[in-house]
């Protein structure tokens, strides 16, 4: 029950922000993913582990998610020779590669990811400075949290169809044994051959896949809110930097206290940025990867099944997916982006030539200079997560797509 209510907090919490305007959460959206993620038992930082029963819990989903995917990989065999199924088969193992790569990840980066976390949290509660703007501010950060409401909302409700799809599809699809393709030994899935071993090994299915799927949703939507409450604080930032001068009326001694204390500010966005870019460098080349493979093969298979409408959609609606989940990471890191390179324009705005101070002066333009390069989202060597970049790996799959078509021809 403590679990539960741990896992529901963050929509109790953003019911209320709904509803009033005026409501002010006491921590930022990915402090209540990291609640969800430690309800779910899989959140794997130093202090959780030392919790009892902890470690051999974590073991004990390591081995069950290793032969999940080893009977994904043994039913691959079975597919060899047809060019649709074996698509299908690609497509589920290169989705849990991802999955069971992020699970080890951040068995040796929750740690990591609590810092950035924390450092955010900690951030969030001076951000708003009562004066001049912070009505402004406020706004802007319950438009935020809301987004991330109704972004999950329905983000949760489609998994929701998804799984119930996967799930349910042996009861209506007579040749399949199990909700996705597997093999065990001695074809113990095969519900005509062995009628007892099948609801085994589909009662194994349906209690991997949703543990899976729930993780990763959450897992996603904590990483990428992380990026969203960096974009949150360059705009409250901007915010502070157009109504500085209304806020110190041209007293000098608080206008560069103000100043320092914005620079601070925009040094400590800089540096929690730079952290959360080292502790999701792998998950943030991984999921370029397989989502490059995933849209490359769905659209190929989809092409080559094209003749057979109810298979050409299931491929058709992949390629959303992957194209959806690839354009949410590269939508957020574009506005992140573009929201640092306002920082400039925002101190510009604070400068007033009239202050006679001549060290808030210097301060305002070493500040602008840092603004001309933008924040990124990024995994060096990968290009940034942007929309631009996003382009280019669309064109990328095109010509690959294009040479597989031509060689099949």
């Amino acid at each position: 029950m403590a679990s539960l209510k741990r896992f529901l907090r963050f929509y109790e919490e953003g019911w209320k922000v709904v509803r009033n305007p005026q409501y002010e959460t006491e921590h930022l959206v990915p402090y209540y993913f990291r609640e969800q993620l430690k309800a779910m038992l899989l959140y794997t930082n130093s202090e959780e582990l030392r919790l009892p029963n902890r470690t051999l819990w974590y073991t004990f989903v390591l081995i069950t998610l290793s032969l999940f995917f080893t009977t994904l990989c043994y039913g691959l065999t079975e597919s060899m020779g047809d060019i649709v199924e074996m698509g299908r088969d690609l497509s589920f193992i290169l989705g849990f590669i991802f999955i069971f790569f992020k699970v080890v990840y951040f068995f040796w980066y929750a740690d990591g990811l609590d810092e950035v976390i924390d450092a955010l949290d900690a951030l969030g509660h001076h951000w708003l400075k009562e004066g001049p703007g912070s009505e402004e501010a406020r706004k802007t950060r319950h438009w935020h949290f809301t987004l991330v409401v109704l972004l999950l909302t329905t983000w949760s409700f489609f998994m929701a169809v998804f799984l119930i799809l996967v799930i349910t599809s042996p009861l209506w699809v007579v040749q399949q044994n199990l909700p996705i393709h597997a093999k065990f030994p001695l074809d113990l899935q095969n519900k005509f051959k062995h009628p007892k071993t099948n609801v085994l090994c589909y009662l194994y299915q349906i209690l991997v896949i949703p543990y899976c799927l729930v993780w990763l949703v959450w897992m996603e939507g904590l990483s990428v809110s992380i990026y969203w409450e960096i974009t949150c604080a360059i705009k409250v930032l901007c915010i502070e930097l157009r109504y500085l001068s209304k806020r110190c009326h041209g007293d000098g001694q608080l206008l560069r206290r103000e100043v320092n204390r914005l620079i601070g500010l925009h040094q400590h966005i800089l540096n929690i940025l730079k952290r959360t870019n080292e502790v999701f460098t792998g998950t943030l080349k991984m999921q370029v990867i397989v989502n490059f493979f995933l849209v490359s093969l769905s659209v190929f298979e989809a092409l080559i099944a094209r003749k057979d409408p109810k298979v050409a959609l299931q491929f058709g609606v992949l390629m959303l997916l992957a194209l959806g989940h690839l354009s949410l990471w590269s939508t957020f890191g574009d506005i992140m982006s573009h929201e640092s390179l306002n920082i400039a324009q925002a101190v510009y705005e604070a400068y007033d030539p009239h202050s006679g101070c001549k060290e808030v002066a210097r301060d305002l333009c070493f500040m602008i200079s840092r603004a001309q390069l933008p924040m990124q989202m990024v995994a060096s060597p990968f290009p940034a997560f942007n929309l631009i970049n996003y382009t280019a790996i669309l064109n990328q799959c095109y010509s690959i797509l294009t040479l597989l078509l031509n060689t099949l021809d």
